[in-house]
């Protein structure tokens, strides 16, 4: 039968004969208890189903044991390999995550952040360096280390974890000049929500122009994230609007596995025909018939660098950290 009150640190105390303060020392590591005593109120709170409630303690400390996370996609498999290993290592030293889910909209990142800074998390992390004048002034008051994660920020608000997303669309524009494409595209989505595929759309731009080439066969996807399924549609735009095109770089391996099916659907032969590229090493992309080329973000290391960072700053190393991550061009079956 269900008990509608829950046990409390008094039934525990007169369950062992022990005071309430005892109990409460009881659940804190490091307390000077005796064993004995120690272990028949872990055996009490067992039996009687007691959960310690850490709050009033973490409030009087300061100290609330969760880190405040924002992502853009929970379904996106790179900020999921972030969350793992900034997860991982955090869990292992007694943190928590609270995740929360923007949609690629700064608007929503801000209202998030404004509720997390209200349960007092020991530290933030947020996903890009662009947000809405307000959330910046947030976190810059925010009196907890701010990590800005996935970016180079123009002026970082604090720390950041992160890689120039340009510069690694630009590793791949060189990969493919290098191979002989001359006629280039790129597929992305909504510029003014995705930030980090602007700067890969910018990244492509200035690339091309310093090489001398076209930078104006630019497809836009829509709304962020991209879909499989719109890759594939910017992919039919793109052969009605630029036939003569003899690659194309997407903004995520999902958008360039899209392109690669329309392809196939048309008889368009890959890279024969024309070739694709992708961004952020999917699972998809490495086993697609033809394997796509890629770029690794480094997705996992970001979220373990972003870790050992926020333990270092909680270990009272208050020194500004600026880590720069390097991504990898992997080169694979879809161009040449």
């Amino acid at each position: 039968m269900r008990n509608d009150k829950a046990p409390t640190m008094a039934d525990i105390a007169r369950k062992t004969g022990v005071s309430p303060m005892t109990v409460s020392r009881a659940f804190k590591s490091g307390s000077l208890i005796n064993k004995d005593t120690r272990d028949a109120i872990l055996k009490a709170a067992e039996d009687l189903g007691y959960v310690f409630d850490s709050t009033a303690s973490n409030l009087r400390s300061q100290k609330t044991g969760f880190i405040a996370v924002t992502i853009p996609s929970i379904n996106n498999a790179n900020f999921a390999d972030t969350v793992r290993g900034l997860s991982e290592l955090l869990s292992a030293h007694g943190f928590q995550i609270l995740l929360g889910y923007t949609n690629y909209d700064t608007e929503e990142e801000e209202r998030l952040i404004e509720q997390f800074l209200r349960r007092k998390p020991q530290a933030i992390v947020v996903t890009g360096g662009k947000h809405t004048p307000r959330a910046r002034k947030l976190l810059e008051n925010a009196n907890v280390p701010v990590i800005e994660t996935w970016d180079v920020p123009a002026e970082p608000i604090g720390h950041f974890v992160g890689f120039s997303n340009a510069d690694a669309v630009r590793s791949m524009v060189d990969h493919f000049v290098a191979a002989g494409y001359t006629r280039i595209a790129f597929i992305g989505g909504d510029a003014s929500r995705d930030t980090r595929g602007s700067d890969r759309r910018l990244g492509f731009i200035a690339a091309l122009s310093d090489h001398g080439l076209d930078a104006s066969r630019l497809i836009d996807a829509g709304a962020p994230p991209i879909s499989m399924r719109e890759g594939a549609n910017a992919m039919a735009r793109l052969l009605a609007e630029y036939p003569d095109t003899e690659a194309v770089i997407c903004v995520s391996d999902l958008s360039a596995f899209g392109a690669l099916t329309e392809c196939q659907r048309r008889g368009v032969p890959v890279p024969a025909r024309i070739a694709i590229g992708g961004f952020g090493d999917y699972e998809i992309g490495g086993i697609s018939v033809p394997a796509l080329t890629t770029i690794n973000a480094q997705a996992r290391q970001i979220g373990e660098r972003t870790g050992q960072l926020i333990l270092d700053l909680i270990d009272d190393k208050p020194d500004l950290h600026h880590v720069t991550i390097e991504p990898q061009l992997i080169v694979r079956e879809s161009s040449r």
